[in-house]
């Protein structure tokens, strides 16, 4: 009898055991499943916004998943809420979740819904901002190149082909992030329509149209637009609490909310803390003292705010834009996205974010949390690169070379599934027979390296439109590899962004024909190939230009952050285990790649530097960053 007692108490701990499993991954899958009751969320129907009827501010920071490793995600928001923020802002790239046509990433360092649950779980409510346009100095403002392959497409407008591709993406994208609005338990207090419609505005039914593009797909919270001074007038759309961009505090600002939306709450849904850098520029620095105390004014005001950036990270890969307003020349973004911001590349505290902390503070009933450690730093043995590749050895690696009469734009080859090429490099060759004047007729995009049979002779760019040829007898090849330094991301001149060569060039004002061109997009597993590969050359042959080089980085303990630095190089993009880290380029300003301690291994590392035309042979390391000589925003 005993034992047949204990054998039921037995099996009952075991019953309770399974069902609280379930339990758990039922509410775990669903995430409006055991969470507190939460009734009315985030409202504007007075001069303050109320959240469960309470007044409340929104102390706003923006951090962007898909600029911080993951594995750094929790780091960088604790920090966040510690500085007196209580609610993250954050962009949804598209070319980063769905880079073909219908293939789909959520997952890793894509896993939107994981971000947003971090946050709920450290006590911070979210502003979604989903786009499908984003601007954030991303190429392409977010939207995928692959949109670009039909030659009729308008962008940010009702075209049919944008809008199927819109509502093609929102199809996985809202029902991913719809349970975790507020009004199902969830941190989602607000959603962004669109993103700074009233600076591009080729449409009045395109706003319409997303908004309800985001309520048909069961969005409930409130809806909020965002616009800079140049569109106030024109971003708005019925029933959308209109917000407005701004770093240097001007009153007409808050008038104008005041005039369209008397008796609403007024947000600053961008304050600029600093700003972004372009290659052969400066590094832009915005006074601590000056930002923190119109961030202090503007809460004086009773007004909301969103701190654009927080934290800014890093552009990772090919993924920066470029910028181009009032030249039709556009400059690259640089890879770090640092953006004298409060918390830096690196996740280390600044003098803003201290006072910065001391201004939200006033704003919190209770003390706010302790200031998290850093993260150690480490500078590492330099690397010697024991191996090297030709640009010409590689192309066994690559995708098939496409034959063509004309120059094909990389966006319209026929690589990635019929998706063509997003990023990276092209090479385009064909047979000359003669020397001259090589004219690019203004289609490179955006930087093409010129060689004759293999030897350099010249670069094309928006500047260098004609390269002179040295003469030869019979046939040689002539070898243009054009680079995407990175498309705008911001303007009226987003559907004219397709790269490679555009049309035709000339030689001796003669169309070139018959090309072969070769894809060199750089993705993950390219880098591996060529890393596991027999074809390496030795050190002790003298290297070709461009190349691939390799080296060693031996990791002793634990890994730690550090930074790359190349003093002997020129110009490339530098992969850690198959990651891409970025580009590097000794103009300027940005001299150091960030490398956080996640991608790296206990042991060996491999390390790949792609580079277009100068090495010493070693990679160095540093524990600071080296963003260049400054400049103060103006």
């Amino acid at each position: 009898m005993v034992a047949r007692l204990s054998l039921i108490r037995r099996y009952a701990i075991l019953g309770f055991i399974i069902v609280g499993y379930i339990i758990f991954q039922f509410t775990r899958q669903h995430p409006d499943v055991g969470r507190m009751s939460q009734k009315e969320g985030l409202r504007a129907n007075s001069s303050q916004f109320t959240l469960e009827g309470e007044p409340f501010r929104i102390l706003g920071g923006s951090i962007h998943y898909f600029r911080v490793p993951r594995a750094y995600w929790e780091d960088r928001l604790l920090k966040m809420r510690a500085c007196g923020v209580n609610t993250l802002t954050t962009y949804v790239p598209w070319n980063l979740h769905e880079p073909e046509r219908g293939v789909f990433n959520f997952q890793d360092q894509l896993d939107l819904k994981a971000y947003i649950s971090l946050a709920a779980e450290l006590g911070l409510w979210v502003i979604l901002r989903p786009g499908p346009y984003i601007c954030a100095e991303w190429d392409l403002g977010g939207l995928p190149s692959w949109l670009l392959r039909d030659p009729d497409m308008k962008l940010r407008t009702t075209y049919p082909g944008f809008t199927e591709a819109v509502d093609s993406f929102f199809d996985q994208l809202i029902p991913r992030v719809a349970p975790y609005q507020y009004s199902k338990g969830g941190p989602i207090i607000a959603v962004q329509v669109e993103n700074k419609y009233g600076s591009y505005a080729k449409d009045v039914e395109y706003m319409p149209y997303i908004k309800e593009a985001l309520l048909s797909r069961g969005i409930e919270e409130l809806l909020l637009t965002s616009d800079n001074q140049d569109g106030r007038n024109l971003g708005g759309v019925n029933g959308v609490l209109e917000t407005i961009n701004f770093q240097k505090l001007s009153p007409e600002g808050f008038k104008y909310l005041d005039a369209i939306q008397p008796r609403k709450p007024k947000m600053v849904m961008e304050y600029w803390s600093g700003w972004f850098d372009l290659w052969g520029d400066l590094h832009h620095v915005f006074a601590a003292e000056d930002m923190v105390a119109i961030v202090t004014e503007i809460l004086k005001q009773d007004a909301s705010i969103n701190l654009y950036m927080f934290h800014g990270g890093t552009n990772f890969g090919f993924m920066n834009g470029a910028f181009a307003i009032a030249t039709p020349m556009p400059k690259p973004m640089v890879t770090s996205y640092d953006y004298d911001a409060p918390l830096s590349e690196a996740g280390d505290y600044t003098t803003k974010y201290t006072l910065l902390r001391n201004v939200l503070s006033r704003y919190h009933s209770e003390k706010l949390p302790e200031v998290p450690s850093l993260q150690a730093r480490r500078v590492y043995e330099p690397v010697i690169i024991q191996k090297h590749l030709s640009l010409w050895e590689s192309l066994q690696f690559t995708e098939k070379p496409l034959k063509s009469e004309k120059p094909v734009n990389m966006e319209n080859l026929p690589v990635n599934n019929n998706n063509g090429q997003s990023n990276g490099y092209t090479l385009y060759e064909t047979i000359i027979h003669s020397g001259g004047l090589l004219n690019s007729m203004n289609n490179v995009r955006d930087r093409a390296l010129v060689f004759v049979d293999k030897l350099f002779v010249g670069v094309l760019d928006y500047k260098m439109l004609e390269c002179a040829l040295p003469d030869g007898k019979g046939e040689r090849t002539l070898s243009l590899l054009v680079e995407n330094s990175g498309r705008l991301n911001y303007g009226k001149l987003l559907d004219e962004q397709r790269k490679g060569l555009v049309g035709d060039i000339e030689l001796n004002n003669t169309p070139l024909r018959d090309f072969i061109i070769h894809s060199l997009d750089m993705k993950p597993g390219f880098v591996n190939r060529l890393s596991a590969s027999g074809q390496w050359n030795s050190v002790f042959q003298k290297p070709s230009f461009p190349g691939f080089f390799h080296g060693k980085l031996y990791v002793g303990g634990h890994p730690r952050d550090t930074f790359i630095r190349l003093p002997g190089w020129s110009k490339g993009v530098v992969f850690i285990n198959g990651q891409n880290l970025g580009r590097h380029w000794s103009m300027g300003p940005q001299q150091t790649l960030y490398l956080p301690a996640p991608w790296l291994n206990r042991g060996n590392n491999q390390v790949v530097v792609f580079e277009e035309q100068e090495t010493d042979g070693k990679i160095q390391f540093a524990s600071e960053p080296d963003l260049g000589m400054t400049v103060d925003v103006q």
